[in-house]
């Protein structure tokens, strides 16, 4: 499903369990009429009910749908009739989720999401720090039109040439590839397909996407692949990338809960030493640069050098600021 379909969905469901409590007893048919969706999709979201509710999850916690005949009756669904009642933090977390939300291209009924948010920031201002709820800024992938021709052509299944930037060795290179699916993760737009230049399955970031022009072709992805499985993070090291071993202080082991590793030694002190596979060592030269003086590499030495020398090139370049 794509993320416009998701989107429609999302909002669909929110507003179905509200209409449904309003109109007990409505027929299947009249329903799917009033939502614009077939019957099948309006079962389909009715099934998905059964597993919303309330934290705890227990049958007692959950929405209950049944059908008399043709008609919808939805119960244990009270709390969404209710005024909610929010913390201070928990209103500051949803103007975080609000705001992410509404930076989303795409998004059906955003007027109606900036009203509630106008709302919520006017609530939160008499009991948090003055003008804290309106500070808050939030920033995700710019994907923007890559986005949509992206999802345009997954939902005419045609192929695209992209124009693909690599920053870790600051080139564009040139590819056709036959979209798979698109993905979301940690707040970036992804794309997973079979990039025909390698003869292999690939993610690109769209916010690294120069251009995308889809093609007239129609999108062929050999029947053998499968989209792969992400249940460990996006980035999986191949056995023939190089081992690096790091020693990582107390302020720096949460490396090794971002980032898949070897073998990892716990340390005095609460640090770590950390064994793992890198296939670009340009990226961890930036995140070793990063981490300061709370992570040093052990091997190889060649890679330690490297880390070393870009070190004193910047500490040079911001002494040269201080000059000026």
């Amino acid at each position: 499903m794509t993320a416009t379909r998701t989107q429609s969905r999302l909002a669909r469901m929110l507003s179905l369990v509200p209409y449904l409590q309003q109109h007990p007893g409505i027929p299947v048919a009249e329903a799917a009429e009033v939502f614009g969706v077939t019957e099948r999709q309006l079962r389909d979201d009715l099934d998905l009910l059964f597993f919303c509710g309330l934290p705890g999850y227990t049958p007692g916690d959950l929405i209950e749908v049944s059908y008399e005949g043709d008609r919808i009756t939805v119960t244990n669904a009270d709390t969404i009739a209710r005024p909610l009642t929010l913390t201070p933090e928990e209103g500051l977390a949803l103007v975080v989720a609000a705001r992410a939300l509404a930076a989303e291209p795409g998004l059906v009924e955003r007027d109606a999401l900036d009203r509630a948010l106008a709302k919520l920031e006017s609530a939160l201002a008499s009991v948090v720090e003055p003008a804290a709820a309106t500070r808050v800024e939030v920033s995700l992938d710019e994907a923007g039109e890559t986005l949509a021709t992206v999802e345009r052509a997954v939902e005419a299944g045609r192929r695209l040439h992209l124009s693909y930037h690599n920053p870790s060795r600051d080139e564009v290179s040139e590819r056709d590839v036959d979209p798979m699916r698109i993905l979301n993760m940690d707040g970036r737009w992804y794309l997973e397909g079979w990039c025909r230049r390698v003869e292999d399955v690939r993610l690109f970031r769209l916010d690294r996407v120069v251009s995308a022009v889809a093609l007239p072709d129609a999108a062929a992805v050999p029947a053998s692949v499968e989209p792969r499985s992400l249940a460990e993070g996006l980035y999986r090291p191949a056995p023939s990338d190089p081992l690096v071993t790091l020693l990582l202080d107390r302020e720096a082991r949460w490396v090794a809960d971002y980032y898949p590793y070897e073998t990892v030694e716990e340390l005095p002190g609460g640090g770590v030493r950390l064994d793992l596979r890198v296939h670009d060592d340009g990226w961890l030269r930036r995140l070793l640069l990063r981490l300061g003086p709370h992570a040093s590499v052990v091997a190889p030495a060649s890679l330690a050098a490297a880390v070393a020398s870009a070190a004193r090139e910047a500490l040079a370049a911001y002494a040269e600021l201080g000059e000026d």
